[in-house]
């Protein structure tokens, strides 16, 4: 396939191409020897552990550059966090999440609920969004924990973490907000919203490489660590150390994934996150536009807020859209289930999960 060619349309999966700026420092990174704190006594480099938390911190709005950690990807963060916060709880707790929630959330909690380590309620969604109203009748006086996706990858829909936050804050109640669809697509400040945690990855929207992500974390103290090892700094301690963000990051960092996050977040503050999302939404607009003229298109979110776009052409499996698109037109997309099983169950109740 020639790639000059391609028409892609599966950044919610994974951006391409990557911006010639994030290639370059990739490039870089591999070229000279690393420079960090308690890792080396190179001098003269930039440090770009360090000023990838700066730049976080600016893009999200918090004064707070140890709030950040690095981890593998939104995955690896969303297990640090829902099992160290458990791993802090010495009672079963109940938790609440949604339909709307991708396996990187629904695995790990259905999993804790198999073993019996908590209970779970699962909000549902209406009109591809999950309404407050609907999560609050779900709250018990057991509840400790609320896991919500910000954006849909499935159908594009943005919930009101705000808002949502806002009441579970003021009911005791920890929220985790899996960002991995929103950030960088849309504003997220964190100076208004009273989210807890906050998970991102940097190979979607944040125009990094495979293999970075991280979290935003408020309260160090909130979350156990789940695992142990070496971390530069402290090593005299036989016990992993508290500090923030040495708490939660163990080994050798990843270097080059880091450098492609903080490459990317620098290459989105040049255009302006505004203009990215009014381009890509006017172009997710325009393409809805002309699919809705087909009466054998059937759309499952006529209205996103995020450039996602859920459709199927009637009497003809997804896969073979798909086979036809790549190889008579180098059209790339996402065909088949999108790791959110009940989103599926609930929009074409093909299903059973």
């Amino acid at each position: 396939m020639n790639t000059k060619k391609i028409v892609y349309f599966n950044n919610a999966a994974t951006t391409w191409p990557k911006p010639k700026s994030v290639i370059t420092s990739v490039q870089e990174t591999l070229k000279f020897p690393i420079e960090e704190q308690g890792r080396t006594s190179l001098k003269g480099r930039i440090d770009i552990v360090g000023s990838a938390r700066e730049v976080l911190s600016q893009f999200f709005n918090t004064s707070s550059t140890d709030s950040f950690v690095f981890t593998q990807n939104a995955t690896d963060s969303l297990n640090i966090l829902i099992h160290g916060f458990l791993k802090k709880k010495s009672e079963k707790i109940h938790v609440i999440t949604s339909e709307l929630e991708h396996n990187s959330v629904l695995r790990p909690l259905k999993t804790l609920e198999k073993n019996g380590s908590i209970s779970l309620s699962i909000a549902p969604f209406e009109e591809n969004k999950i309404n407050l109203e609907a999560l609050k009748k779900l709250i018990t006086s057991e509840t400790r924990l609320l896991v919500l996706t910000h954006g849909s990858n499935v159908l594009g829909s943005v919930q009101n973490i705000k808002k949502i936050c806002e009441y579970f804050n003021s009911n005791e109640i920890f929220t985790i907000i899996d960002g991995a669809q929103t950030a960088g697509q849309i504003d997220v400040d964190f100076s208004k919203i009273p989210v807890d945690a906050f998970v991102f990855t940097g190979h979607k929207s944040l125009f990094g490489i495979p293999g970075i992500g991280g979290f935003f974390l408020r309260d160090s103290e909130s979350i156990d660590a789940v695992k142990q090892g070496g971390t530069g700094i402290y090593s005299h301690l036989l016990y992993q150390p508290e500090e923030m963000p040495t708490k939660f990051e163990v080994g050798t960092p990843n270097y080059i994934g880091i450098a492609s996050l903080y490459a990317g977040i620098e290459y989105i503050n040049n255009i302006g996150l505004d203009e990215i999302e009014r381009k890509t939404m006017r172009m997710t607009n325009y393409i809805l536009s002309n699919l809705g003229k087909n009466e054998n298109i059937t759309i499952y979110n006529s209205n996103p807020e995020l450039p996602i776009i859920s459709f199927n052409i009637n009497s003809i499996d997804n896969s073979e859209v798909g086979y036809i698109l790549s190889n008579n037109y180098n059209i790339i997309i996402r065909t088949g289930l999108h790791c959110a099983p009940l989103v599926h169950k609930k929009i074409d109740g093909c299903m059973e999960v």
